[in-house]
């Protein structure tokens, strides 16, 4: 069998073709004989018989056999079927001979080409060459010759050589499959690129001298065309922006929408000019147009252990958040495309929302881009700016679509309970299409004008709390919370992550730092207040940079960090975190509060002056708290009967200390009932005992939010015992064994057992 490599040349399947026998060169040195079996393949550039590797040639080939090798010296070759080639080797080589090996399969046409249909365009095609060569001196030869050509494929493989195509360009048409796509491909090419000449004997045939003209324009406009594109190809540092747009528009896959839109803007930056004013503004729309990925980007399934594997190496913890991502995962491969579920991380900061949100794009190896939504008031910023106005921008969506430079990436919406609604607009409406997912699919941005499809995008939306979220928009996602780390989760994340990457960013080395655990835990509890670890990322380095001196310096060679040195290389201030009361007085009760950077407890303190029942309430309380206050008023006055004269004859304040910093929310109700009752009963309320949870005016105690952090500020202040709503039981198996086994915690269903259990009744 003979390997012979082509280039430049057209070889196609079931057809005739004359090579000369000196260009019939066979890669192992073999001479040609009659009968010989022929593997032709198709060279990527020219060949490099010094270094040909599998890499040489397309994947595509074409067998025959060497039917004649007649006296003019050609060999005359009946190709047979495509071949795909699958393994190409040298098996031998010495000075006088090399040896090769290839693996190849038939590759089968897809026979949708109708015989009469063909036989049709191949007499058109006969008559169109043969007149086409009758005006040149061996056009009588030549017509003798087409007339012996049996199929198109035998056309262009015999005039292959006289094409101005590319190598790239003719390898397409024995890549085609298709045997009737291969045919008008064919037809396109031959009739595309006939001779001028051939143009001024088609015009002559029209009697009408208009026709004559148009005729003749419409041919030289088009072989014009051609010619450029020629150019092009040969100089494309000078291809001109209309040329390079035109080309980005046809390998863009845009929607027909977008295509149409597209060509329009670009027959007016031609109709325009570059030293129009509008020039600008319609070649940076073009440019943008042209660099998004318009095409769909196909579903390759994930690997859900190798997914694991990396949340697992890039945080610590989390399983709820990474059970749950898995999941989504899972659902993806079972239906091949995006599910359109929109995640929505809630948590306080540092818990790592953001972080895990990149992790997620690589285990799902895409694109990862981050948009920051925090003080967004200007609904353009989502989608876009209308092309009116001067300086028109695309939204921040469509940017960062067009950054990741494909249709499919994980894009993390940030801090989205930050938007801001103002006279601009109200930027959390316009992301109710984005991130709506049967809306999504058809996004009009308004500076692109044209429908972008969305539904591939995974969206992740981050956020500290879900309080300012409009409903629509929070019903379009899923909440999945993040809550705050325990100290011995600090100190695991400390020393696997937070360690070894600072000692890292810092350019030290482990021998010249070192951290023992009881260092990092004083470091966690007198540095760091937060539910996050932010902080104690913060600090560490700062430390890492206290040793990189000493160590710089040679003041020392090896530091160890652990709890008698701890605060020798921190010029930070201690942070102090309240702590109970171990003496209270009648009034004073310890209650448990969320806040931004996690727990706390929180003193609400009450007190009679001689009065005429005023009350005066301070502290920065919210609206909700100073409801709290009046319906705890009521239940102890309905509680207690005889208690109406105290309210009456005196006037009552209540406090809660720290007034620079303002409070509210729904879970103070039993600790300001409780305050008042041992007020009114001149009975101390023990401080190592706290409680939360809010009341209704039936005295029912209701649940409330964020029972993990606030247990463990009421483990971090020394408190004992803890009092919650009956309702937030279930929500004690996401709390860390480790609180729970320090605090007693008793769940209560209405105000008289809290009452009752504090021996207040």
């Amino acid at each position: 069998m003979l390997i012979i490599p082509v280039y430049d040349f057209i070889v196609l399947p079931h057809s005739t073709i004359y090579i000369p026998m000196d260009n019939l060169v066979d890669l192992g040195g073999k001479e040609a004989s009659v009968n010989d079996k022929v593997i032709f393949l198709v060279c990527k550039d020219r060949l490099d018989y010094a270094n040909i590797t599998k890499d040489s040639f397309y994947s595509i080939g074409v067998s025959g056999i060497i039917a004649e090798i007649n006296k003019n010296g050609f060999a005359v070759i009946d190709t047979k079927e495509r071949v795909d080639i699958h393994n190409f080797k040298k098996t031998k080589e010495t000075n006088e001979i090399n040896e090769y090996t290839i693996d190849i399969a038939a590759r089968y046409d897809i026979e949708d080409l109708n015989k009469e249909e063909e036989k049709v365009k191949l007499n058109k095609m006969k008559s169109e060459l043969s007149r086409f060569v009758q005006s040149f001196q061996w056009g009588f030869m030549g017509r003798a010759f087409i007339v012996q050509w049996k199929s198109l494929n035998e056309i262009i493989c015999a005039i292959s050589s006289w094409l101005p195509q590319t190598n790239e360009e003719k390898y397409a048409l024995l890549a085609e499959d298709s045997e009737k796509k291969r045919a008008e491909m064919i037809e396109n090419i031959i009739y595309e690129y006939i001779n001028i000449e051939q143009i001024n004997t088609e015009a002559s045939s029209h009697e009408d001298e208009e026709n004559k003209k148009l005729y003749r324009e419409n041919a030289i406009k088009k072989q014009m065309d051609y010619l450029q594109k020629e150019l092009d190809d040969l100089h494309p540092e000078n291809m001109s922006d209309i040329s390079k747009f035109q080309r980005k528009i046809e390998k863009s896959h845009m929607n027909k929408e977008a295509k149409e839109e597209a060509l329009k803007v670009l027959g007016r930056l031609k109709q325009e000019g570059s030293t129009s004013q509008e020039y600008g503004m319609l070649y940076d729309y073009l440019d943008f147009m042209t660099s998004l990925s318009w095409k769909k980007e196909k579903f390759i399934p994930y690997d859900l252990k190798e997914a694991r594997k990396i949340l697992d190496t890039d945080h610590y913890g989390l399983d709820k958040v990474k059970k749950r991502i898995i999941e989504e995962m899972a659902v993806m491969n079972l239906n091949k495309k995006q599910t359109g579920t929109i995640l929505l991380f809630v948590g306080p900061p540092g818990t790592g929302k953001t972080s895990v949100a990149s992790s997620i794009a690589k285990a799902m190896k895409r694109k990862y881009i981050r948009i920051s939504l925090g003080g967004i008031r200007d609904e353009a910023e989502i989608r876009g700016h209308r092309r009116t106005y001067l300086g028109a921008m695309p939204g921040r969506i469509m940017n960062g679509i067009e950054k990741s430079g494909v249709s499919n990436p994980v894009i993390v919406l940030d801090e989205v309970d930050k938007l801001i609604t103002s006279y601009d607009g109200d930027p959390a409406s316009a992301l109710l299409e984005v991130l709506d997912p049967e809306q999504n699919n058809t996004f009009t941005d308004h500076y692109l004008n044209v429908p972008y499809d969305l539904s591939d995008t995974m969206f992740i939306c981050t956020a500290n709390s879900i309080d300012k979220i409009p409903e629509p928009l929070l019903n379009r996602m899923e909440v999945i919370e993040f809550s705050g780390y325990t100290p011995v989760e600090k100190l695991h994340i400390a020393n696997d992550y937070l360690i070894p990457n600072a000692i890292k960013k810092i350019g030290l080395t482990k021998k010249e730092l070192k951290f023992t655990d009881s260092g990092i835990k004083n470091i966690i509890s007198s540095y760091t207040m937060e539910s996050g670890v932010r902080s104690l990322k913060r600090i560490i380095e700062h430390l890492c940079r206290e040793v990189a001196v000493k160590i710089v310096t040679g003041e020392d060679k090896s530091i160890e960090i652990n709890k008698n040195n701890y605060d020798e290389y921190i010029d930070s201030r201690k942070i102090h975190h309240d702590i109970v009361n171990k003496s209270t007085k009648p009034g004073i009760v310890t209650g448990l509060a969320w806040t931004s950077a996690g727990g706390e407890i929180l003193f609400i303190e009450s007190t009679f002056t001689k009065g005429k029942g005023h009350v005066t309430i301070t502290g920065q309380l919210g609206d909700v708290m100073k409801e709290s206050i009046q319906i705890a008023i009521s239940l102890v006055k309905s509680i207690y009967k005889d208690s109406y004269k105290k309210f009456s004859n005196n006037d009552l304040h209540i406090h809660v200390p720290e007034g620079a910093v303002p409070k509210d929310g729904p879970s103070a109700g039993i600790t300001i009932t409780t305050t008042l009752a041992s007020l009114i009963t001149n009975k101390k309320v023990p401080g190592n005992i706290a409680m939360t949870g809010e009341v209704s005016l039936r005295g029912n105690v209701m649940p409330i939010g964020g029972l993990k952090e606030k247990l463990m500020a009421a483990e971090r202040a020394g408190v004992k015992k803890v009092l919650i709503p009956k309702d937030n039981q279930e929500d004690l198996k996401d709390v860390p064994d480790e609180i729970k086994e320090k605090l007693e915690i008793i769940p209560v269903n209405d105000v008289k057992e809290v009452l009752a259990t504090l021996n207040l009744l």
